[in-house]
């Protein structure tokens, strides 16, 4: 008989907290930031460190939480962090720091508006901090776009996957709207935590001390040779070039007989489905893209669903940024437009199919 999974309703937030303690994570650091404090406030009340081991730490402000991360992680541990928009803004330095040393981590953005202090309602103004990198130097960080609670939960351990697979920082770029809504959720199976000796043999790089049986490892993004640092940055481009040749992921909705083509991620994807099914309706023959990557972006296959279309339009709850990815990867064979909310305001599907009727027909 198969086993019977457990369906459990509950926030966004909620999942990204339960599944980390169930994937085997070993320490959280973060600090309270609406819309995603119940990540935290979730972890303290089911408290962890009594029952996996799992640290968790109320850092006294985001800097703190991302080098604490860093110290964790470069000792081979899976360590993560979440924030939102401007939480992370302050963590960019950080982030580079991880890509610099080449070290995994997880961190969890649910994105609020901005710029600045902005707003505390949802936003998907973090896309290009995400994907182009808000620190210094040549670096990507892989990023992870849920559109359901139930990706917040399953994208933990994909997150932690890559993230040591390929030695880099990993992000989960989620919002408001999802860290927020409540859904039925399967939480994914208990991991048991590694121990320092399973650590130490899978992550031959870490800085574990100095073990009599290992020479002492140095985990640094510092070098003062312009020579060497030359060599590491080319390693780091062929180390992102695999990543853009073999992780890429995406999800297509009614695009084989479509004219028309949505591209939308997370939330805005949510709302757009709603949008192809009331076009449908009225005998506009539309498909739905959406970018489960955004780093690495989905360049080919939107360049591929794109032939012999009318247009695209790409929706997003920002100004105009992944419409950018899009234009390049379309290379102006088809016209691609952009319709969006901004100031935490999310769209009605309505309001989608619309600006489709008067920006693409």
């Amino acid at each position: 008989m198969a086993e019977q999974k457990e369906v459990v309703l509950m926030k966004g937030n909620e999942a990204i907290a339960r599944a980390a303690i169930r994937c085997g994570v070993d320490g959280y650091f973060g600090y309270p930031i609406t819309p995603q404090s119940e990540v935290i406030e979730t972890l303290a009340e089911l408290k962890p460190w009594e029952t996996t081991g799992m640290q968790v730490v109320q850092a006294e402000s985001e800097l703190a939480s991302i080098y604490m991360v860093y110290g964790a992680a470069g000792a081979g541990k899976r360590a993560m962090t979440s924030s939102s928009s401007p939480g992370v803004a302050l963590m960019q330095e950080g982030i580079t720091y991880l890509a610099g040393a080449e070290l995994p981590a997880l961190i969890v953005n649910v994105q609020r508006g901005g710029p600045g202090l902005g707003t505390i309602q949802p936003s998907q103004g973090d896309y290009f901090q995400a994907t182009r990198g808000g620190g210094n130097g040549d670096y990507n960080v892989i990023v992870l776009a849920p559109a359901s609670v139930q990706e917040m939960a399953d994208f933990v351990d994909l997150a932690f996957e890559l993230a040591f697979k390929y030695r880099n920082p990993a992000m989960i770029l989620s919002d408001g709207v999802i860290g927020q809504m409540m859904e039925k959720v399967v939480l994914p199976p208990f991991k048991p935590r590694r121990t320092d000796e399973e650590v130490i043999a899978q992550c031959p790089w870490a800085s574990t001390g100095k073990p009599k049986s290992r020479e002492r490892v140095v985990i640094t993004s510092l070098e003062l040779k312009p020579e060497i640092m030359e060599q590491r940055n080319l390693h780091l481009q062929e180390k992102y070039a695999e990543i853009r040749e073999k992780e890429v992921r995406y999800e297509m909705q009614q695009c084989d007989d479509a004219e028309y083509v949505i591209v939308a991620f997370g939330s805005a994807a949510r709302i757009a489905e709603k949008s192809v099914e009331l076009a449908r309706a009225e005998g506009i023959k539309v498909g739905l893209f959406r970018p489960i990557t955004l780093w690495p972006f989905p360049t080919k296959e939107i360049a591929n669903v794109a032939k012999g279309k009318k247009g695209v339009l790409v929706a997003e709850i920002n100004a105009g940024q992944m419409v950018q990815d899009v234009r390049l990867a379309i290379n102006g064979a088809v016209p691609v437009e952009q319709f969006g909310r901004l100031g935490g305001i999310v769209p009605d599907p309505e309001e989608i199919v619309n600006a489709l009727k008067t920006k693409m027909m």
